[in-house]
């Protein structure tokens, strides 16, 4: 069931609020709907009960020989009147009627004049069918004939709560009344179920726009923290917003800033020792051409020769490191054909496949020529030959180098790229180099944005491809 939920905080919190805005519109709807049935009720009663008081009123008070035409007056479909000179049966026992009816009963013992004689019976029952069928206890009445609960009226009878009134006249007569009781359409009507989704609708877009704007600034902390991660030299990150995220950002600045001074120190650390060391090697190169015998002194102009070359490239290595070069628009494939053409011309077996198209991307030049001269370096001089290929996307730029050599060992594929690492254990720059060369090529895509990754190809040699992003 979990991977149905939303996996980013914007969803996962845009979830729960929609979750408990349709939790709480339900709940009010119920309320609603429950408070309007009973207001309905309440008032459609005592609107019954008064008319039905006002009629009894007038019925005491006019001459007898008027009754039958005020009670022919008041009777319509839905509201029917007669007199009765003995009480109806069905009403007799007082314990069957039901509260609604005690009440209706006790409003017009109120309204009426107190007379010792006078009694009010009252039932409620659910339905107009009553009113109509056999069993009714006031019996069918003049008028209700087979047509009558037709049509419009009957789906109202039907949906309505019926209502047999008894009250005793003072002449000991009973008038007995046969209406219906408003009740209320289900709840939810097409009206409030309109109401609900817009007020939802109105609720969700603006919980939507404000989960977005409080979720977008960890976005931009998380590109950030990934960009620092690998360009320490990135822009600092704008600190606005509210006050966490604007702490946020400034302890990722601060990060940033601690990082740069650490490589830089760093850096500057061994540039200084390399210097050191490289001044102390010229003096004793100064004390070795004096020894004797001359096979021994060579030995040793030799082993200092070495101990020169590697402090140079770690002193290059290090001044680069320490260097920031600014970035520019580059024809990458124009950078990598006049590698490829000076190497070619010196003899060596290069070749490259570009696209027809110019492709253009922001970089580094020179560092990115050193590093590409490391790789084709690297390709002729363990692979015999080198290819080069330059392929492009919408979002990353990719340079591969293939050789024809014995390959790596896929276990070694990834410790090549640490600085000093060698795979021939002889030491000898003849035979294994310095163990800079995929080093610095590596830093040099990091520094990009990008990423080196080294493979053994199925027909043999080593596959060196450099991602660069757009």
């Amino acid at each position: 069931m979990n991977r149905f939920l939303p996996r980013t905080l914007f969803g996962q919190t845009l979830m729960i609020l929609l979750v408990g805005l349709a939790a709480s519109q339900l709940a009010g709807a119920w309320i609603y709907s429950g408070a309007r049935q009973e207001a309905v009720r309440a008032v459609g009663g005592i609107a019954a009960a008064q008319r039905i008081a006002n009629l009894v009123r007038l019925i005491e008070d006019v001459p007898s020989k008027w009754r039958d035409r005020v009670i022919k007056g008041s009777s319509e479909p839905g509201f029917r009147v007669a007199i009765a000179i003995n009480a109806p049966t069905l009403m007799a026992d007082e314990q069957e009627l039901n509260t609604p009816g005690l009440v209706i009963a006790s409003f017009l013992k109120d309204e009426l004049p107190a007379t010792p004689a006078r009694q009010i019976r009252a039932r409620i029952f659910p339905g107009g069918t009553q009113l109509n069928g056999p069993g009714h206890a006031l019996g069918m009445h003049p008028g209700m004939g087979p047509g009558f609960g037709y049509g419009p009226m009957r789906h109202w009878m039907e949906s309505a709560r019926g209502l047999d009134l008894a009250i005793q006249l003072t002449d000991a007569r009973w008038v007995t009344v046969s209406t219906f009781l408003p009740d209320t359409s289900p709840g939810l009507s097409p009206r409030l179920i309109l109401a609900i989704a817009v007020m939802a609708a109105i609720v969700g877009l603006v919980a939507a726009l404000a989960v977005r704007r409080l979720t977008t600034p960890l976005a931009t902390l998380s590109a950030a923290a990934a960009r620092i991660g690998k360009d320490v030299h990135a822009a600092p990150l704008s600190e606005t917003g509210t006050i966490e995220v604007r702490q946020a950002a400034r302890a990722l600045n601060d990060m940033q800033s601690r990082l740069q001074l650490m490589i830089e120190g760093r850096t500057n650390m061994l540039a200084a020792i390399s210097h050191d060391l490289r001044t102390e090697l010229q003096l004793l190169r100064l004390r070795v051409e004096h020894l004797e015998p001359p096979d021994e002194r060579e030995k040793l102009l030799g082993t200092i020769a070495g101990m020169e070359a590697m402090l140079a490239v770690t002193l290059a290595f290090a001044r680069d490191e320490a260097t920031t070069e600014p970035r520019r628009l580059t024809d990458i494939g124009a950078l990598a054909g006049s590698i490829v053409d000076d190497m070619a011309d010196a003899g060596l077996a290069v070749i490259l496949d570009t696209p027809s198209a110019q492709v253009i991307a922001e970089c580094q030049p020179t560092a990115l020529r050193r590093a590409l001269r490391n790789l084709i370096d690297n390709a002729i001089k363990y692979g015999k030959r080198a290819k080069v290929t330059l392929r492009s996307n919408a979002e990353s730029v990719v340079i591969t180098v293939d050789d024809e050599g014995p390959g790596i060992p896929d276990a070694e594929l990834g410790r090549v790229l640490q600085p000093f690492y060698r795979l021939e254990t002889s030491r000898s720059r003849e035979t294994g180099g310095i163990g800079l060369g995929l080093a610095i090529t590596a830093s040099i895509a990091e520094a990009h944005g990008g990423e080196l990754t080294l493979a053994n190809l199925p027909t043999g040699g080593l596959n060196a491809m450099l991602t660069l992003p757009v």
